[in-house]
């Protein structure tokens, strides 16, 4: 087998009894990553970097020093600060910014021996949905449609530019999903053997759901937001997408952690998640929504949901219907209180001390000329939205009320786990769309976000994982929602599921 078709879990297994080398298991992976620049996952490569992270970690373990991570090359999502290496959040306006310091969450990979081949693409400021909004053109899922075509020249082109002609939206080539669109491709493409993510409203959840990987978004405060570019603080989330869930416990074992530096972290210990996964899970209550049965939802859905139902039942669970009525306001809720969060998070951009900076007669225009420039639309749409609500006399009739509904949401859930120790839904409405099918409807692309912003507005734990195919042999993701700081019983829920689904479908090579 090809090095890179490896799970983390083998591979760390391989390396552990000297089967190969961390610098062999990097090289393949470095060939990987130039022999598929056509789905611009990545957006900036650092192979000699890699390469002696990769050396180092071999000289470690020579002496028998090796960390639970040793040797694994990783892919960072470019939301992640990384000491001397450019941190641009997909942006203009941070197009040449290079740090000087570490994110929390990358040093801990680096401190348990991880290597770094490079930085992912992802939506600019990790807003959107379908990662079109990046400054560096958007990602190219290795999944397409039975029976259509795609071709690496033409996943080339579209990667450079945003006006290249889409003949109604069927070329072959699909949307990995976002704002961790590049994490997820890089992931499905066997481009790394996992990556950093994160998930402000699903940004996790659904590229996982899209590109038949395993995405879980902790929670709130497990991981440090220390060092990642913020979005929505209240909201933001560090997490891993990788191949398995047992490789996504292992990530997020060496991921999470209290950090001082972030005011949010919480100071509780780290269990090894892996030990959870294999886990029985007889005798637990699954909860099962009503309010997530939406309007139009498509039958291949429904199916996969009761499929997922059925299988943990098998598994000993017990399945018990739950409400949680306040729903339908979370999408609205959540459209009001991130926005609010970026228009203020985002103020820091003004030309003065790092980033872009744009001429101007005086400073007012320098700052106007600057972020004008260095933000993308819909950066400055959800500005606009942002700063709208927050405005004198909107700020009580939105904000206000959004953050009373998001109590509300938070309460469902308080009372669903009297009934229940997991919830199952599924993760997305819909398969992987085509790149350019809802770019001119900002409408259709929040709405995306359906099953996943809950579980942010709340601060809950929430995995997807990949449980089955849509008609046209793209991924579908089901996800389980969990208890505060209970992602134990996540993973052992997720293992259920994935041990009964037996998904082992892989994207054919095309790019």
């Amino acid at each position: 087998m090809s090095l890179t078709k490896l799970t983390l879990a083998s591979a760390l297994e391989g390396l552990a009894k000297r089967e190969f080398t961390s610098v062999e298991l990097t090289q393949a992976h470095i060939e990987a990553v130039e022999a598929a620049r056509g789905l611009n996952a990545y957006i900036l490569e650092t192979p000699d970097k890699a390469l002696d992270m990769a050396a180092k970690s071999d000289a470690r373990r020579a002496l028998g020093e090796a960390g639970p991570l040793e040797g694994a090359p990783l892919g960072v999502k470019d939301l992640f600060c990384t000491d001397g290496v450019r941190t641009t959040a997909c942006s203009k306006i941070l197009e040449n910014f290079v740090p000087t310091y570490e994110s929390t969450v990358t040093s801990q990979l680096w401190r348990d021996g991880a290597v770094m081949l490079g930085k992912l693409n992802l939506d600019q400021f990790a807003m959107g949905s379908s990662n079109e909004t990046s400054y560096f053109g958007p990602v190219a899922n290795p999944w397409r449609r039975a029976g259509e075509n795609a071709n690496s020249s033409a996943a080339m082109t579209y990667a450079k530019t945003s006006n290249w002609a889409l003949p109604e939206g069927r070329h072959g080539i699909l949307t990995p999903g976002g704002s961790s669109g590049g994490s997820a491709a890089a992931v499905a493409a066997d481009l790394c053997l996992g990556a950093t993510a994160t998930d402000t409203g699903g940004s996790i959840r659904q590229p996982a759901a899209f590109t038949g990987t395993v995405g879980i978004k902790p929670t709130y405060g497990r991981c440090s937001r220390w060092g990642v570019v913020a979005f929505a603080s209240s909201l933001d989330q560090a997490g891993p997408i990788a191949k398995t869930v047992e490789d996504a416990a292992l990530l997020l074992t060496s991921m999470s952690g209290h950090d001082p530096k972030d005011s949010t972290s919480l100071d509780i210990p780290v269990p090894d998640f892996t030990q959870f996964v294999g886990k029985s899970v007889k005798g637990l209550k699954i909860g099962i929504p009503k309010e997530y049965r939406v309007d139009n939802m498509p039958a291949e859905i429904e199916k996969l949901w009761q499929d997922g139902i059925a299988w943990l039942k098998e598994a000993g669970c017990e399945i018990v219907d739950i409400s949680l009525p306040h729903t339908k306001y979370a999408l609205p809720a959540y459209y009001i209180v991130a926005p609010a969060e970026a228009s203020s998070n985002l103020a820091r951009y003004d030309g003065m001390r790092y980033g872009l900076r744009e001429d101007g007669a005086n400073l007012t225009e320098i700052y106007e000329h600057t972020r004008a420039a260095g933000f993308g639309d819909e950066v400055k749409r959800r500005i606009l939205i942002g700063t709208y609500v927050l405005s004198a006399g909107y700020y009580d009739a939105y904000y206000l009320k959004a953050l009373k509904v998001r109590r509300r949401i938070a309460e469902d859930f308080d009372n669903a786990w009297a009934k229940c120790d997991a919830i199952l839904t599924p993760t997305a409405p819909s398969a992987a769309f085509g790149l350019g099918e809802n770019s001119n409807d900002p409408i259709a692309m929040y709405l995306n976000d359906v099953f996943t912003v809950t579980t942010n507005l709340a601060g809950l734990p929430g995995l997807s994982l990949p449980a089955g195919l849509d008609a046209n042999g793209l991924p579908l993701g089901l996800q389980i929602i969990g208890k505060p700081l209970d992602e134990a019983t996540v993973f052992s829920v997720a293992g259920a599921v994935e041990k009964a689904a037996g998904f082992t479908a892989k994207a054919e090579k095309w790019w």
